[in-house]
């Protein structure tokens, strides 16, 4: 079974249009078929940019999965971060790069398998992980982000209770420091910093 997290080129468009209000900010995306929540802003990706301590943000940020690029393009648009946004879906990345220009924000935008095409490190790489690529998949970017920040970097994710969120994080706490920043209704924002063992789930 195909996934957001895949290309297939065959997958008919159907082009939709969402205005969304993002921390009182305004915006338009364009979404289509074969990319993540493509008819509404899904509740775990706003609960994370809504966590986002953008009044301190500075530096590069890697928005990772990006799709079609509600948090790379928020983070611009409220920081003076240099924003880099990639994903393996090739639909996501033309959204993104129409969603960029439509909304008037710099950023850079291109392919990648996770870090496969990722050549620098980064202040803070932001991801609400591909779930329904598989543990394999979600593993290889939270413990992969920690030789891609820079030392006092920052990941930040979102993840479900019922999709593992208390495995996943006592699963990458031999690497990283864990917080939990908040939780609502299922989900959690967690903020991992390099080396230290995770915090419970309260």
């Amino acid at each position: 079974m195909d996934h957001y997290f895949t290309n297939n080129q065959k997958l008919k468009s159907n082009i939709n249009v969402l205005n969304k209000n993002i921390r009182g900010k305004e915006y338009l995306f364009y979404t289509d078929n074969g990319v993540f929540s493509k008819s509404a802003l899904d509740f775990g990706t706003k609960l994370l940019i809504e966590a986002l301590p953008f009044e301190k943000m500075q530096g590069t940020v890697l928005d990772m999965g990006c799709g079609y690029g509600p948090i790379g393009l928020s983070i611009k648009n409220e920081t003076t971060c240099e924003v880099d946004m990639v994903d393996i879906n090739l639909r996501a990345l033309h959204l993104a790069k129409m969603n960029a220009k439509k909304n008037k924000l710099d950023v850079n935008i291109f392919e990648s398998d996770a870090y496969t095409n990722i050549r620098h490190k980064y202040n803070y790489i932001i991801t609400n992980p591909p779930i329904r690529a598989g543990k394999k998949k979600v593993y290889e970017i939270l413990r992969g982000a920690n030789n891609y920040l820079n030392e006092n970097g920052e990941l930040w994710f979102v993840l479900r209770k019922d999709q593992g969120a208390k495995t996943t994080v006592r699963d990458i706490g031999d690497i990283y420091t864990v917080k939990t920043i908040v939780k609502d209704k299922g989900y959690f924002v967690f903020c991992a910093t390099k080396r230290g063992k995770s915090v419970d789930i309260a």
